[in-house]
């Protein structure tokens, strides 16, 4: 499996664009050797743990130069608002961008809808500092402290603080099986709960750890759950853009199964894991009345949208072609990475996992009878750190591919 995942994310190099007067994309990490050479040194453990994307993913040149020739046009050109207006709350036209401004949000709407292959109303997108502010703003107009939340089991282990900083205490869990998380679980919890229940986080796409993808069946199940237990979803969809191979038309974000006479659904999406977490631009895919009361938050309704000039500076980077061309090449060296990572792992007999066909993590446990472990603890993923304690979350993006099949090695039993 993992020699033909190589042979999908080699595919995307044809598939790339060139824009003009940025340099073409390289070809990027060689495949290692899965080998490690019994006359060398002792393999070293690697940092695992860290959900960064790599140096090198970040200072390629081809990147580096769209990103200058975006932020110079962003100062010259400034957009529909006319002078200053990226420096300013707004432009007389439009009046305040509290929800973004309007040329950031129809060129997402636009490059959004290209990829996707659906129709994207730039009035349903808001522009945000990055996922987890996205989610942040979402439970700080439509929930309230005391409010009961789900959450998967295992999820990204930070969920739940953002959610306790909300005063939401009280969670619970549900399991993740191979096609999403368990809805019959949802469900009991929904009927014993009794309309306590305000809110579900998931990881719907390229799930943070556990690699699976919700399936579309269950996005069906899952609003129709929404809508009649009256909670709203937050779709964390930080790995939506990282796909390895082509894109399916029918994974789209979760605002796509929505009902627009009944919204419940908040498609949270980010820069973060394509372009660089240092930027902090995301954005909310959501049906408008969603978005009408999230101005009503203090910070945005006195400062307004809080990323106006952070998002027009990538304005350019994504109109011209430059965004989609680097999204490409950074999700075929991540399937590379990730397929080396796949492979290195049988080679020491920890066979147990599911492959990801995207995002940043391997969710493996510890070789069945051994002690030697990598990565970061499974137990910070449950919601009172009880459970997976025999897993690892096993980051590949971070690393070099030699540092990875190194890390591996080392803990060969």
């Amino acid at each position: 499996m993992c020699a033909n995942l190589l042979d999908q994310v080699d595919d995307l190099k044809g598939d790339a664009n060139s824009v003009p007067t940025i340099p073409p994309v390289s070809d990027g990490l060689p495949v290692p050797s899965l080998e490690w050479p019994a006359s060398g040194p002792p393999a070293q453990l690697q940092d695992f743990i860290k959900g960064w994307p790599s140096v090198d993913m970040l200072t390629s040149e081809h990147l580096k130069t769209a990103l200058k020739v975006s932020f110079d046009k962003a100062i010259n050109e400034w957009g529909e608002g006319g002078a200053g207006a990226f420096l300013n709350y707004g432009d007389a036209s439009n009046g305040a961008y509290m929800l973004g401004s309007p040329d950031f949000r129809k060129t997402m709407a636009d490059y959004l809808s290209g990829l996707y292959k659906r129709p994207v109303d730039w009035q349903s997108i808001m522009s945000t500092g990055g996922g987890s502010m996205g989610t942040d703003l979402v439970l700080r107009v439509h929930c309230k402290a005391g409010d009961y939340a789900v959450v998967e089991e295992p999820t990204y282990f930070l969920s739940h603080t953002m959610l306790r900083d909300r005063g939401m205490t009280n969670l619970l869990g549900v399991p993740m099986e191979s096609d999403g998380l368990d809805l019959a679980a949802l469900e009991k919890h929904c009927i014993e709960q009794g309309g306590k229940i305000k809110a579900l986080y998931t990881v719907s796409v390229h799930h943070n750890p556990a690699g699976v993808t919700l399936s579309n069946a269950k996005r069906v199940k899952l609003v129709a759950l929404a809508k009649k237990y009256d909670f709203i979803i937050i779709s964390d969809e930080a790995y939506q853009l990282v796909t390895f191979g082509a894109m399916a038309e029918d994974t789209v974000p979760l605002f796509y199964h929505d009902d627009p006479e009944d919204p419940r659904v908040f498609s949270v999406g980010t820069f973060s894991k394509v372009i660089g977490p240092g930027l902090k631009v995301g954005w909310i895919q959501a049906h408008p009345a969603l978005l009408k009361k999230m101005p009503d938050i203090g910070f945005i309704d006195s400062g307004n949208n809080p990323v106006i000039f952070s998002s027009a500076v990538v304005n350019h980077f994504i109109k011209s072609g430059a965004l989609e061309q680097h999204r490409q090449f950074v999700c075929r060296e991540l399937g590379k990475k990730c397929a080396i990572l796949c492979a290195k792992l049988r080679d020491v007999g920890i066979t147990d996992f599911t492959d990801p066909k995207g995002g940043y993590f391997v969710w493996a446990p510890v070789k069945s009878g051994g002690a030697k472990r990598t990565g970061k603890a499974g137990n910070p993923c449950s919601i009172n750190k009880d459970k997976f304690g025999n897993m690892m979350r096993l980051c590949f993006a971070w690393l070099t591919a030699e540092q990875i099949v190194e890390g591996i090695e080392a803990i060969r039993e």
